[in-house]
């Protein structure tokens, strides 16, 4: 753009501020400060109205590979009952319910709206349609099994913890180590230390690939140190469960944090 066109444009610009400020001074002092105060007050409006709807999401998101006892854990949640203990879900097992140990309880008490995600690799994209109105995410890790899938467990929580939507809302997570009760169980320190070390060597190896992979829209951990959970824009927490056992106060603990009876 050579200089003339610019010295036009400047021109322009001054008489549309010039024609502005005559049309504001045109108005009663009455009518603009009235002007002002209605759009302050839509502006308002729109913040409080931002906070109460994030404050009120009641939707806590079951995920995990497939078999770790996520939808046991649903149906305890909902009814008390393990199934027999043999249950896999296809489709998202979804519903709005008063917490099994709290049906008894006495007084108003706000229902859970609770998404049971299939693990299956082609069924996790799902995940993405809840995200939206999820108050707290639970990642369930089987305990039993976790060392032949520590691999398949990191790539799917590290897939979880670089989503936008995650990240942006600051969703909190719950890494809930499943089937506890059995003898050979890993426990919770043990499984959340070797997830910060898996999943630091995925980052060294995502992070060096070309710009051209989009899968992860951010990055986890700090630069030049070991990952740990505690670097994750989200809060993570870990506690421990036992679907068949109905031993599920933690879990039931960290959801009536995020959605208050």
């Amino acid at each position: 753009m050579d200089k003339e066109k610019i010295g036009e444009l400047k021109i322009q610009l001054q008489q549309l501020l010039s024609e502005a400020r005559e049309f504001v001074q045109q108005i009663p002092p009455v009518q603009l400060y009235a002007a002002i105060g209605v759009v302050l007050f839509t502006i308002l409006l729109f913040l409080i109205l931002r906070l109460l709807k994030r404050r009120s999401a009641n939707t806590i998101l079951l995920t995990g590979l497939s078999g770790s006892g996520k939808t046991i854990l649903f149906y305890q949640l909902r009814d008390g009952s393990s199934h027999q203990g043999s249950v896999t879900s296809m489709e998202p097992n979804e519903g709005t319910f008063v917490l099994h140990s709290e049906a008894s309880k006495k007084g108003k008490i706000k229902p859970v709206h609770l998404v049971d995600v299939p693990g299956h690799s082609r069924l996790r994209p799902k995940l993405d349609e809840f995200l939206s109105q999820a108050a707290a995410i639970v990642f369930v890790v089987d305990a039993l099994e976790f060392l032949p899938n520590v691999r398949a467990v990191s790539e799917y929580l590290y897939d979880i913890l670089t989503k936008a939507s995650v990240v942006k809302k600051k969703i909190p997570l719950l890494l809930l180590c499943n089937k506890v009760d059995k003898v050979t169980a890993h426990t919770k320190d043990f499984i959340r230390r070797q997830l910060e070390k898996e999943i630091d060597k995925l980052r060294a190896s995502r992070t060096a690939l070309s710009s051209a992979d989009i899968a992860n829209e951010y990055t986890l951990g700090v630069p030049g140190e070991a990952f740990a959970f505690s670097q994750c824009h989200n809060k993570v927490s870990t506690a421990e469960a036992s679907g068949l056992k109905g031993d599920i106060s933690q879990l039931q603990q960290f959801i009536r944090e995020y959605v208050e009876p």
